[in-house]
């Protein structure tokens, strides 16, 4: 007779309705405690004993949080903050992005100033050191851990650290794009985020560094005529010097756009959405028109649900393993 030989079950044979053993599934009525609103006062007057669905608003927002909270695949990624024209809250843009993805992660968050001259990303937090970027370089050598690189940043209430440039316009040696891949190769080593304020233009010695080792750029313009054509010839640019990556997977900000305006807001959205991944409108806010330090308590909510939907765009891209050979 025969042996009819049979291959062992799987496991997925044995159990087919088995389940992860975690607490969302396995914990009864595990319901976020509501945080506002009717649900939060339902919920304290029936002492916890009654917790209403979640809108579809708080829904999205829990999905929002979870894509920015992605973890980064490759231990560390980049992300270069860019325009052609200057004004249009590039440097807003880089430390409201980087405020919000360092209050929501846990992992370390730090956003840098690589402007060839003077840059102003480090008015946008309380200043906790007259260290620059300057400064770092010239002790890049004696930088062995965490702590030491600590010693030259400014930190947030949000948790972001933000690394200066000179603010001092005399300072005539500009940054360059070896001073620029120092720096980045040193900051790999002790965060997970590395969010790169940029200079205007794009043929400056810093920039051609900055896009060789971005994984993804954030294209910032205002909603007007002028704006709208430098944002599309940036793209044009990058597209032209091998850099289509970035473009396909590029998030684009139309920046403090107004409740009413004349230009056709749709149509540009539409325009960017159609070369690259995705558009973020971020509206008008008083508390950002005033220049100084970003606080993320004191944005009107619209405002902080625009930079959440930035920060959740950003993050789909940090579960990626991008070639660093590119």
């Amino acid at each position: 007779m025969t042996e009819i030989r049979t291959s062992a079950p799987t496991s997925a044979e044995q159990f087919p309705d088995s389940v992860p053993l975690t607490a969302e599934h396995l914990l009864i009525n595990r319901r976020v405690e509501p945080t506002g609103g009717w649900r939060r006062l339902v919920y304290q007057i029936s002492g916890g004993k009654i917790n209403p669905s979640e809108s579809a608003a708080e829904l999205e927002r829990r999905t929002l949080i979870a894509q920015a909270q992605t973890p980064v695949a490759s231990g560390h990624h980049r992300i270069a903050v860019m325009s052609l024209k200057g004004g249009v809250g590039k440097t807003t843009t880089t430390a409201a992005l980087g405020n919000t993805l360092a209050s929501l992660r846990g992992d370390r968050v730090i956003a840098i100033d690589a402007n060839p001259d003077r840059g102003t990303l480090g008015i946008k937090v309380k200043s906790e050191t007259a260290a620059t970027i300057r400064t770092l370089l010239a002790e890049a050598p004696h930088i062995v851990r965490y702590a030491d690189a600590r010693a030259f940043t400014s930190q947030s209430s949000a948790r972001l650290e933000v690394l200066a440039s000179d603010t001092d316009p005399a300072v005539s040696e500009a940054f360059n794009a070896e001073d620029y891949r120092t720096v980045a190769n040193l900051i790999e080593r002790y965060y997970s985020i590395c969010i790169t304020d940029c200079g205007t233009g794009l043929l400056h010695g810093a920039m051609g560094a900055t896009l060789e080792l971005a994984d993804q750029i954030v294209l910032v313009t205002m909603v007007a005529v002028d704006g709208a054509s430098s944002a599309a010839a940036t793209l044009d640019w990058l597209t032209a010097h091998g850099h289509g990556h970035l473009v396909k997977n590029a998030i684009v900000v139309l920046n403090a756009v107004e409740p009413k305006s004349h230009v056709d807001v749709d149509l540009l959205e539409r325009h960017f959405s159609g070369r690259c991944r995705t558009v973020v409108r971020v509206p008008f806010d008083p508390h950002l028109k005033e220049g100084a330090e970003v606080d993320l308590t004191r944005l009107r909510p619209t405002t902080r649900g625009a930079y959440l939907r930035l920060a959740a765009a950003a993050g789909q891209a940090f579960g990626q393993r991008p070639d660093r050979g590119k």
